[in-house]
């Protein structure tokens, strides 16, 4: 993937070089070719100039695209990229090749290794998220289209989450991992203690099932408590030392993150309490009945 955006990138300067270089451009017909390089469409146009020196433009474009291709290309098993693929390391490296490899290692230790992940708009108000199903991490309107401190923190802190799934983050795997019992309890805990009272009294069975199915769902919010905090601080060490926002927009956006990570200490709090109330009332009825 890297590969191929660097060369087409590089594949796209060339043909502005050449489109910029040759006078009386709007009156000139343009001269175009398409060709599969790098498994994928490489379009070049030339306008400007004559017939023959337009194909000779051309001639010279996809010289150069052919020769980075003979470095890059991952379908040729005797490219520099393939034997780097396959062997892990180069005794003589294209200088193209190096300066790929430092940007990758640079991106790589900047987002955690995550190249393949994607940012899109999703409608309605605190909707962002990120979705480790699909790699994607999905902005709300009000912070996709901001440029806010409080808008770039949200995007910081989705991204965060980002690089905890690639990373392979214990507490974010776990809480992943509760998802359905934590949803399953969260749905069905007060129905089933409601309908343990009306035909089974305080002390049915279904309500302690019930204080169980609500309890899971208290864990799922006391795992997200470090997964959310731990974002947070990712989000806030990104760009600090990447120098997207600096001084008092860094701290700016560590308070409003802060803010943001309490919401969810008062949620657990709040449904800790609620748990223990549940125990309080139903949880000793077998023994009192006893």
């Amino acid at each position: 993937m890297m590969t191929r955006r660097v060369f087409l990138g590089m594949a796209g300067v060339a043909g502005a070089g050449l489109w910029l270089g040759v006078p009386g451009l709007a009156q000139a017909a343009v001269s175009r070719e398409t060709k599969v390089m790098l498994g994928t469409f490489v379009d070049v146009s030339v306008a400007g100039v004559s017939s023959m020196q337009a194909s000779d433009a051309l001639g010279l474009a996809f010289a150069e695209a052919s020769r980075l291709e003979r470095v890059f290309s991952r379908h040729d098993g005797g490219t520099p990229v393939s034997e780097l693929n396959r062997a892990g390391r180069l005794r003589a490296a294209p200088a193209e090749l190096v300066r790929v490899v430092n940007r990758s290692l640079f991106y790589g230790a900047l987002t955690g290794g995550s190249f393949d992940v994607t940012v899109q708009p999703v409608s309605g108000k605190l909707t962002d998220h990120y979705d480790p199903r699909t790699k994607v991490v999905k902005l709300s309107d009000s912070v996709y289209n901001a440029t806010s401190v409080a808008a770039i923190g949200v995007a910081a802190h989705e991204c965060g989450h980002a690089m905890q799934h690639n990373e392979g983050y214990g507490p974010l795997r776990f809480r992943s991992a509760l998802v359905p019992v934590a949803n399953f309890g969260s749905q069905l805990s007060w129905p089933m203690i409601l309908l343990g009272i009306l035909f089974g009294g305080l002390g049915s069975p279904l309500v302690q099932v019930g204080i169980l199915m609500f309890s899971l769902a208290v864990l799922f919010q006391l795992v997200t408590l470090p997964v959310e905090f731990n974002a947070s601080s990712r989000a806030v060490r990104l760009l600090d030392s990447q120098g997207i926002l600096s001084g008092e927009e860094v701290d700016g956006t560590r308070k409003v993150l802060k803010a943001a990570a309490l919401t969810y200490v008062a949620a657990a709090a709040g449904s800790i309490l609620q748990l223990l109330r549940l125990v309080i009332l139903f949880g000793g009825r077998d023994r009192d009945n006893d």
